[in-house]
């Protein structure tokens, strides 16, 4: 191998590495782009589901329509090893749109760790979702179980009787997630 060729073999990495090292930054720049980006996508499509995260007021003047009812499914997940037993009391409720209503979930640490956690919730189908009121919900704050315990928590919601009249189902699913632990 002569110098010549080392020199603009040498050339070549340089220019391989600015090229790599724009892409790696291109990529960074991207996933942090990404969480506004989505939002957007779904406040224009209507996708996601996400539910209110602060209690809302309920609306003195919103008639029940008894009508029609609407059947609301009640779903629950953990993350694996967590160490939560998590489920709503029963697994669906028929029920007026505006007519406020409560569900139960227990949840049982089963481990003999504290765990700190918070559930999030979605709602399916996503175009439901601004329809579905949570007016006290055990999602607002992170939770504390110590090992062992066992805790009833509720969610009471309303189903906006503007919502449309072809939707006869709801899904509302918690995922228990653990809390992100702070450095010491």
């Amino acid at each position: 191998m002569t110098a010549q060729t080392g020199v603009e073999r040498q050339r070549s990495n340089v220019r391989m590495a600015i090229k790599l090292g724009f892409v790696a930054l291109f990529f960074v720049g991207f996933g942090f782009g990404m969480v506004p980006l989505y939002d957007v996508f779904c406040e224009i499509t209507g996708l996601n589901g996400k539910t209110n995260t602060v209690a809302m007021v309920a609306d003195q003047n919103t008639q029940v329509d008894l009508s029609r009812s609407v059947k609301v499914e009640f779903l629950s997940h953990t993350m694996p090893g967590v160490g939560l037993s998590f489920k709503p009391e029963q697994f669906s409720l028929r029920i007026h749109p505006g007519e406020i209503s409560r569900m139960n979930y227990t949840v049982t640490n089963t481990s003999d760790q504290v765990f700190v956690g918070q559930a999030i919730p979605s709602i399916t189908p996503a175009v439901a979702a601004q329809h579905f009121e949570k007016l006290e919900c055990f999602c607002f704050s992170q939770q504390t179980f110590q090992p062992g315990e066992s805790r009833t928590m509720p969610v009471v919601f309303v189903v906006n009787p503007k919502m449309d009249r072809d939707l006869g189902t709801v899904t509302l699913s918690y995922t228990f997630f653990e809390a992100i632990k702070t450095k010491s």
